[in-house]
């Protein structure tokens, strides 16, 4: 018998002064059976981090032609690609003929250092796309964040991110690897 999704809910206060881009959303989240709180909570940084109009998330781990988010227009041209985790260097040059802009949150410590090696030579040539790691500290925190049923702040200013509910905050620290060229 295949496992089915977790369902997770999430109260997302956003107030990002960089966008000036301040709401609030009720978003639901399955997490796949394979798939890690830390992952989740990733997934859920990069939504505060490009909320908007239309953004949303995709299939994730069961497919590999759609990312973990995006965002459509209205004819249904692929605004924006963000993938969360460690892809394959095909599936992110695939992504950056499909979409206007792509993002890669990066994460895992040591292994996010192994795939940037490993792949910057191939991507950093690719204009629509912008890289970011996070710290695995980062990460472990935001996964102790993640409860079933969750009431969330994200506040950005001047760059500096924080993520919190009502006992816990979490800066994050995030490494632009390679900046969007246009």
């Amino acid at each position: 018998m295949a496992l089915k999704a977790t369902i997770f809910k999430a109260e997302l206060q956003i107030a990002d002064m960089d966008r000036n881009y301040y709401h609030d959303h009720a978003l639901t989240l399955a997490r796949h059976p394979s798939e890690t709180d830390e992952r989740m909570m990733v997934r859920l940084l990069a939504f505060a981090l490009h909320a908007g109009e239309g953004l949303s998330f995709g299939q994730g781990l069961s497919t590999d032609d759609e990312p973990d988010l995006w965002q459509k227009d209205l004819t249904g041209a692929i605004e924006c690609w963000i993938d969360v985790g460690l892809p394959d260097e095909k599936l992110v040059r695939k992504a950056c003929g499909r979409a206007r802009q792509v993002f890669v949150y990066c994460y895992g410590g040591r292994g996010a250092d192994i795939w940037w090696n490993q792949n910057n030579s191939k991507l950093e040539r690719l204009e629509n796309l912008g890289i970011m790691n996070l710290p695995l500290s980062t990460t472990q925190a935001l996964a102790g964040l993640a409860q079933r049923n969750m009431q969330l702040q994200c506040t950005i200013q001047d760059g500096q991110i924080w993520f919190s509910d009502k006992n816990n905050t979490v800066q994050v620290d995030l490494t632009q690897l390679k900046t969007l060229a246009r």
